[in-house]
């Protein structure tokens, strides 16, 4: 009787010590997917998007976004897609602000559209609405955007997908 008090104690206190897990989930990407796989994943906490839009030539309704990076801590992630057609439009989040829902639309091939929307209240909107929408928000309370993937072609995003997570500070 107490070997099995002494393991049962030893379980409770290895328990205790042990972190909570990360619940994840995961947005399935929008969008027709050619070209080849990306992902933004990185240490750290985001604190900001900047996305390049193909910018609308009069009678072409051809608005794509070309290419995007997350911000985490203070680095910058690398470029997915290209800037040099686009126009370069920014969003830096304000101290414990996150990422809790993405939307936009895919016409053509391509994403047109993308809006970032914090846990503030404050959105980021890029791209032209056309299309067929999408809505990307965690599963689990708590959880914020992490990182993103999908497929680029070189010329512009042809799908994202949103992965979500609680974020844990191990500094905290």
């Amino acid at each position: 009787m107490l070997h099995h008090f002494l393991v049962l104690s030893a379980l409770c206190a290895m328990s205790m010590t042990m972190p909570l897990p990360d619940f994840y989930s995961y947005s399935p990407a929008a969008g027709d997917g050619s070209g080849t796989e990306f992902s933004t994943a990185h240490e750290g906490r985001i604190t900001g998007v900047r996305v390049y839009e193909y910018p609308n030539y009069g009678y072409y309704s051809n608005n794509y976004l070309n290419g995007i990076q997350l911000q985490y801590n203070s680095n910058w992630t690398e470029l997915v897609g290209v800037n040099v057609y686009g126009n370069e439009k920014e969003m830096t989040l304000f101290n414990n602000e996150h990422f809790v829902q993405i939307s936009g639309k895919y016409y053509s091939g391509y994403i047109s559209e993308l809006m970032f929307v914090t846990n503030e209240g404050r959105s980021f909107k890029v791209g032209q609405p056309y299309g067929i929408s999408f809505n990307f928000y965690p599963t689990h309370d708590g959880s914020e955007l992490r990182f993103i993937s999908g497929r680029q072609n070189g010329f512009a995003l042809t799908s994202i997908g949103a992965h979500w997570a609680v974020y844990y500070n191990s500094t905290s």
